[in-house]
């Protein structure tokens, strides 16, 4: 009996054992990781960017696509009620302050289906060599078929013509929601009117006519992804969005 309760106490040592030294490594690697992690996700987002403003060129690498960025992107923060600028950390991350109370609201109606919209927002200011700005970036967010679906809008300095609308993250279903990612329907995009009459007019609709600055054919077989997109944009064009922003065009001040 003494002999089997020292076999078990010597097998618990050894799994206890076991399990320290794996959480030690786990530990280890997470913290020696998190700065690799921390700058792939940077460049991811310095890579959205630059697609949306149409600076993005085929095998570039990552120190050069940091100095394209760093060179033509700058980065404002927006009080979304006033559509003005106001001071914010480097660091900030809407997204991030949409899950906090203190800095998001529940959007009325929530048309985009987010459940709170932060009160401040990132914006990107695409400048060509002079200086000038050319391209507005706005981040947006709304919900698909299956989940949020993340993307970058990019307008001209008129606050009104679209150039692209680049979906980064995203899990609608493959060869059907997915097809947001298709670089022919994201082609699609470019020139169409985003405002009527100072109300929002672009629309996702079956059957939309090339010639028509307000149409864009909506994504065959894929009707609940579709109405995402247009959700989408409603809500982040409209008054509780970037509406108020793209209306004052503060980047020209």
């Amino acid at each position: 009996m003494s002999a089997k309760k020292e076999t078990l106490g010597k097998t618990v040592g050894v799994v206890i054992a076991v399990c320290l030294v794996c959480s030690v490594i786990v530990s280890t690697a997470a913290v020696s990781l998190r700065s690799l992690q921390q700058a792939n996700a940077k460049l991811d987002k310095q890579t959205n960017i630059l697609e949306a403003a149409g600076l993005l060129e085929a095998g570039q690498s990552k120190d050069q696509i940091a100095a394209t960025y760093a060179k033509r992107v700058e980065q404002r923060f927006v009080d979304l009620a006033t559509g003005q600028y106001v001071e914010k950390d480097a660091d900030y991350d809407m997204y991030k302050a949409a899950r906090n109370p203190d800095e998001s609201i529940k959007p009325q109606p929530d048309t985009a289906g987010i459940l709170r919209r932060p009160n401040v927002a990132s914006v990107y200011l695409i400048s060509n060599p002079d200086g000038e700005v050319t391209r507005i970036v706005l981040p947006i967010n709304g919900s698909g078929l299956w989940n949020l679906m993340y993307a970058m809008l990019a307008v001209d300095s008129d606050g009104n013509t679209v150039r692209e609308l680049v979906y980064y993250d995203q899990q609608e279903t493959p060869g059907l929601g997915g097809e947001v990612e298709n670089p022919e329907w994201k082609a699609k995009w470019d020139g169409k009117k985003l405002y009527k009459d100072g109300e929002v007019a672009i629309d996702v609709t079956k059957g939309a006519k090339a010639s028509d600055p307000y149409e864009v054919d909506a994504l065959s077989g894929a009707t609940l992804t579709s109405n995402g997109v247009q959700n989408t944009l409603d809500y982040w064009l409209g008054e509780n969005g970037f509406g108020p922003y793209l209306k004052n065009q503060p980047w020209k001040s």
